[in-house]
């Protein structure tokens, strides 16, 4: 590897304001002076080479010096901390600060994970999910996403020093956390370097069984392969078919092993260890040259896969067929330059492509052309602009409503903690019960069994469970207690009512109970239609549910598992209920 001096002369030399970066190196330099990382190496070193990184994808300057700076305030105080960032700001912007407060905010995600694995906890698909989304809602900028995985990146391929614990540790983020974000923005390289080197440090053995037995069996199959392309391009030619391009894929070492687990461990049964990509012009043109192919060459039926009429969730196009060759098989990947540039380039390619600009195709530094960074200013992770996401003290991550205060989120835990909140904390510090909490806020809520919900609370409350429980509890200590009605439920139920007044063409279908007997959230004099499924009688504790379809108001028992299902579907359609 080059040395230091040349890395950085290089670095600075391809920017867009020379000056500036060697600024900004120097500053960065001085900042992680005494600073080192656990393999040893100073700061500055790995810094350096995720700029260098992101130079090569043709990140745009700010996210150039915000790579240099993005570890700058990580475990100081926060006096320090807002010291630092003053400066920075007054040097080199307020973007490259709010950047560096977005990188060093994503470490949360980090002791989340490590206090789980520490406790030895079982991680469910959703507590992992919720800690991937809390990841792009506190980064909320594509910059910092990039910056992130880039630093992760580097950090894996200089783990050695580590423990073996800690590599471990690093690997499993890796795979838990950051290789699907990579995914879902279509960063296919940069997942499959993260995947291949968590795979090293999880399982050391496993990975060079692997390679072992893999290596021979790559150079097998291009060979192949290769004279498979030979004989398509003479078809293509006979077809008058144009073709841009007929290249490789290997498949990736983890992605490898993933699939012999399921094929008990067996070789023959991986048809795509090394596929065929037929590169075209049109949409039109990719279904044409499947036809082809079947014509030529007998495809299996069930190894056929349209992902261009049927997208996977990261965006991903192509149409997959897998061929019978002579003596072996061979999958076959066929699409526009377009969906190939998206499938290598991610969310930038679909970008590029609406601006009607080239990519590079030098795939192994992802690069970029010079006007994707104005891509990289406009674009917005706001996929859950509606959602906030808080950790326990514990490190569980819950998803609340926007605007949601510690009150909805003591709810969220257990209604008994709802109940009986007396106070909280984030950051260590006492909040307001009325308090908006943000993303990654660490609350700690203090409860006194001598405490019980305030009707204040309704004033500030976001989500429905909480102002669920908190009126539950009030219509159960005083069921004349009445709470107003949104509007559109009330004129939903009084359009029923009148309807029922009218009377039911089958009276048998449902039950009419006497508007005077049912309190639907402390209003009376509406009629409600009792649910088969639980029958519920005079005296039951019940909720009632605001149907679409039956066009009626229809009573449950509490108990009911139909009722439960709903009311995790939709929750503002239920209405609390009682006898009189």
């Amino acid at each position: 590897m080059p040395s230091q001096p040349l890395q950085i002369e290089k670095l600075i030399k391809k920017s867009q304001n020379p000056e500036l970066v060697g600024e900004a190196f120097s500053f960065a330099k001085e900042i992680y002076r005494d600073k080192k990382r656990l393999s040893g190496e100073n700061y500055i070193e790995h810094a350096l080479r995720v700029a260098i990184f992101l130079s090569n994808m043709k990140a745009d300057q700010k996210t150039i010096i915000s790579a240099l700076l993005h570890d700058a305030i990580d475990d100081k105080p926060i006096a320090v901390q807002n010291i630092e960032l003053a400066e920075i700001k007054k040097k080199f912007g307020k973007e490259v600060e709010i950047v560096i407060k977005k990188v060093s905010h994503l470490s949360k995600i980090r002791r989340s994970l490590a206090i789980n694995l520490k406790e030895k906890k079982s991680y469910t698909k959703e507590r992992i999910e919720n800690l991937r989304k809390m990841f792009l809602a506190l980064a909320e900028n594509l910059e910092v996403v990039l910056i992130e995985l880039a630093s992760r990146l580097d950090g894996l391929e200089h783990l050695k020093n580590l423990s073996q614990d800690k590599q471990k540790l690093y690997a499993i983020e890796t795979l838990e956390i950051f290789s699907p974000i990579a995914n879902r923005l279509g960063l296919s390289e940069i997942k499959r370097r993260l995947e291949d080197l968590s795979f090293y440090y999880l399982f050391p053995d496993k990975y060079n069984w692997l390679k072992e037995n893999i290596e021979t069996k790559y150079v097998d199959r291009e060979k192949k392969l290769k004279s498979l392309a030979i004989k398509l391009k003479k078809i293509f030619k006979k077809e008058r078919i144009k073709t841009l391009e007929i290249n490789f894929r290997t498949k990736s070492y983890w992605s490898t092993y993933q699939k012999l687990f399921k094929k008990d461990m067996n070789f023959e049964k991986i048809y795509d260890l090394v596929a065929l990509r037929i590169i075209t012009e049109k949409t039109e043109d990719c279904y044409k040259i499947l036809g082809i192919v079947h014509k030529y060459f007998k495809p299996i039926s069930e190894e056929i896969n349209d992902y261009i009429a049927k997208p996977k969730l990261n965006g991903y196009r192509s149409l997959h067929t897998t061929i019978y060759n002579q003596n072996s098989i061979a999958e076959i990947q066929i699409r526009t330059q377009e969906m190939h540039k998206e499938a290598e380039y991610g969310v930038c390619a679909h970008w590029s492509y609406k601006e009607k600009i080239d990519l590079k195709n030098d795939k192994e530094k992802l690069e970029f052309s010079e006007k994707i960074p104005d891509f990289w200013k406009n674009f917005k992770i706001d996929f859950f602009e509606n959602q906030v996401f808080v950790f326990t003290p514990k490190g569980d991550v819950f998803s609340l409503k926007k605007g949601s205060c510690p009150i909805d989120f003591a709810y969220a835990v257990h209604s008994d903690i709802g109940n009986h909140c007396e106070s909280a904390r984030i950051a260590g510090k006492i909040v307001q019960l009325s308090h908006i909490v943000e993303n990654g806020d660490i609350i700690e809520i203090i409860t006194n069994k001598k405490k019980y919900p305030s009707q204040d609370w309704l004033k500030f409350v976001k989500t429905n469970l909480a102002q669920s429980h908190i009126k539950k509890f009030f219509t159960e200590k005083n069921p004349e207690t009445k709470f107003s009605l949104p509007k559109f439920i009330k004129k939903k139920i009084f359009e029923i009512a009148e309807k029922t007044k009218k009377g039911f063409e089958n009276r048998n279908q449902f039950k009419r109970e006497r508007p005077r007997e049912i309190y639907l959230a402390g209003e009376r004099g509406m009629m409600v239609s009792n649910a088969k499924c639980c029958n519920p009688k005079p005296g039951d504790q019940v909720k009632a549910y605001l149907a679409k379809h039956k066009d009626a108001v229809v009573l449950h028992n509490i108990s009911c598992k139909n009722l439960q299902k709903l009311e995790k579907v939709f929750p503002e359609k239920i209405i609390e209920a009682y006898w009189k």
